[in-house]
């Protein structure tokens, strides 16, 4: 059985502490699942199963919360992925499967991701009168000793692969002129807390990031703020069911792990693992939205992939926008679907990679045969 997207919608992304500085990650969910559903004229009975991606929660259910805040039966279970960045992809392709293996009809699936609201973690004292040791980030690996920030990572491969600051720079500002010269399509972005559009982009100049410190690695190669995507806040979320003609179908997904040091490589390793599947070559998809947590992560996976930069994130990426953990993956499937529905036919191509060396890749089809069918 083929699996369809019959909508998708996303809410801005607003930096962390900014708009949705107020509003924890299950209401940016509940925000979308009204009018995810009547778009694609689906009751709120009909669904079969509520499957989120979050990182930064702290725990609990947040897909079950965010069902029941949204008015959808009691009798719909919901289920919460961390893959961290992987786990807006992530879920889509859980619920593509659950319907493949005729285990539910329609399920909504995506993610939501709050930094602003997200709780402080910490380690429980071992001694009695000991004190919280809170952290930051937790181990990605057995081997917690060895790891190193992320940071630091992309700066690592930006040396080894001989990416220049300059080089990153530039990418990042280009990725931020997109975005302020093509919009999201409309329907794309539901309102939110008064935000109705992404409010990071702005306009780079040379000379401004040419100021900004080095976070990590050397004067040359090093990344910046300018060559980092910024913690952020938003949710993104999709309709899947049976498909119909001129729908926008899955046409496959996988993940792959890689070197859990430089999990910025990881991509790499899914996309041709899924075009071998596929038998599409990376280069002839039409449109590819590619995340960028890193500059310096887009441009490698881009040159080993033989992308062409004109089709990948016409309209910017995360560098442009922020990166709400969870639903980062999420949004690279909502765009990707608005892209294919702007046009008659064609394919897009979703890729994302997460700490601990992870990576996940999702195909999208668009037949061109015509409108579906009402349903």
């Amino acid at each position: 059985m083929k699996v369809s997207i019959l909508a998708a919608m996303r809410t801005a992304v607003a930096p962390r502490g900014g708009a949705f500085r107020d509003v924890p990650a299950h209401k940016l969910a509940v925000a979308l699942i009204g009018p995810v559903l009547a778009a694609a004229g689906v009751a709120p009975e009909d669904v079969d199963e509520v499957i989120l991606g979050n990182a930064l929660s702290g725990g609990g259910n947040m897909a079950r919360v965010a069902a029941l805040a949204a008015g959808l039966p009691e009798t719909v279970p919901a289920l919460t992925i961390d893959t961290q960045c992987c786990s807006g992809l992530d879920a889509i392709r859980l619920g593509a499967a659950r319907i493949m293996a005729g285990e539910a009809r329609y399920v909504l699936a995506g993610g939501a991701e709050s930094f602003s609201t997200a709780p402080l973690r910490a380690y429980r004292p071992r001694e009695k009168d000991g004190v919280p040791d809170f952290y930051r980030q937790p181990a990605f690996t057995p081997w917690p000793e060895r790891e190193i920030a992320l940071d630091a990572s992309a700066a690592g491969m930006a040396l080894a692969e001989g990416l220049t600051r300059a080089e990153q720079e530039a990418f990042a500002a280009e990725s931020h002129r997109r975005a302020l010269t093509v919009p999201p399509a409309d329907g794309e972005i539901v309102p939110v807390a008064g935000l109705a559009a992404d409010a990071f982009a702005r306009r780079l100049s040379p000379a401004l990031m040419a100021r900004l410190p080095v976070l990590s690695g050397d004067a040359t190669h090093g990344v910046t703020a300018a060559t980092v995507a910024v913690e952020a806040d938003a949710a993104a979320l999709v309709l899947l069911g049976p498909a119909q003609a001129g729908d926008v179908t899955i046409a496959g997904g996988l993940a792959r792990g890689g070197d859990p040091f430089v999990p910025a490589l990881a991509p790499i390793a899914a996309v041709e693992a899924l075009c071998a599947r596929l038998g599409v070559a990376a280069s002839a998809v039409d449109h590819v939205e590619l995340m960028e947590a890193y500059a310096a992560q887009a441009l490698v996976a881009m040159r080993r992939l033989g992308l062409d930069p004109a089709r990948v994130n016409a309209g910017g990426g995360a560098l442009a926008r922020g990166h709400p953990i969870g639903a980062s993956g999420a949004i690279l499937a909502v765009r990707s679907y608005h892209r294919l529905r702007a046009g008659n036919a064609g394919r897009a191509l979703c890729a994302i990679a997460g700490a601990g060396g992870i990576a996940s890749a999702l195909m999208l089809d668009r037949d061109g045969t015509g409108p579906a069918q009402d349903r």
